[in-house]
């Protein structure tokens, strides 16, 4: 059974076709990647995907289960987490406590325990805490658990809402243009990561970018969309090679 799997997915805007009868196949522990022209409909499909916007028509499967047209919150108990081209972490916050603000999902304790301090609340919070860390370690970020996020440096803030996102313990991970605003070491230290987690978490990746190293180095398959439509989709390497997407994609 795929992991994810999308039937003639469709979205207007306006009148707009922005997302036209796409499909996708995505098989578990699969790293996929999803290119195309800036207003090709990538982060439309993200958007569909995790419950954002509703599809006019269309189905989607998450690891068999039918998601299609519910709210974002239900989508991610389900089993979907992504991280956004613009990062979007709660700056003010701790390090440690970006992370912890996915675990909540999995990790609750009643108002009133919170309100007089329970013991279920320190019990729940020690252990917030203790998978917070750990998830921080494999990022390399532990030693700045008590830094604000804002103060992180550009890379490792990408690193953050990526172990956020993980927190949510999620069966697909999408991932917005992870390498945008990034130098070539950066981006070379991101794709070891990426590759770390489908590895370390036995987790599926779809993600959308625009730096064709990066793709080329660690997606297995690629979709390519163009004007809304699916232009071609298969091994990284053929698609790459396909006069199609040297028009659409490498000569926008």
């Amino acid at each position: 059974m795929a992991m994810l799997e999308v039937k003639s997915l469709s979205i207007s805007f306006g009148g707009l076709r922005a997302v036209d009868d796409f499909n996708v196949v995505i098989e578990k522990g699969q790293l996929y990647g999803m290119i195309g022209p800036n207003g090709a409909g990538k982060t439309t499909v993200f958007n569909l995907l995790t419950g954002v916007y509703k599809p006019d028509t269309g189905k989607i499967l998450l690891d068999g289960k039918d998601i299609t047209g519910k709210r974002t919150i239900e989508i991610n108990q389900a089993g979907i987490a992504r991280t956004f081209q613009n990062i979007r972490l709660f700056k003010e916050l701790s390090v440690l406590d970006n992370v912890k603000a996915g675990l909540h999902n999995h990790h609750t304790y009643s108002t009133l325990e919170g309100i007089l301090r329970l013991p279920r609340y320190y019990r729940v919070e020690k252990e917030m805490d203790e998978r917070a860390m750990e998830l921080l370690k494999v990022f390399d970020l532990d030693g700045e658990y008590d830094y604000k996020a804002s103060n992180l440096p550009y890379g490792k803030q990408r690193k953050l809402e990526i172990a956020r996102a993980l927190a949510t313990d999620p069966k697909l991970l999408l991932l917005d243009e992870p390498a945008a605003g990034m130098n070539p070491n950066e981006t070379a230290e991101l794709m070891d990561t990426i590759r770390f987690v489908r590895d370390h978490f036995d987790m599926t990746i779809l993600l959308i970018e625009h730096d064709m190293k990066l793709v080329s180095g660690i997606c297995e398959r690629l979709t390519v969309l163009n004007f809304g439509q699916v232009l071609t989709e298969g091994e990284t390497a053929q698609v790459l090679n396909d006069s199609r997407v040297i028009t659409a994609y490498l000569g926008e």
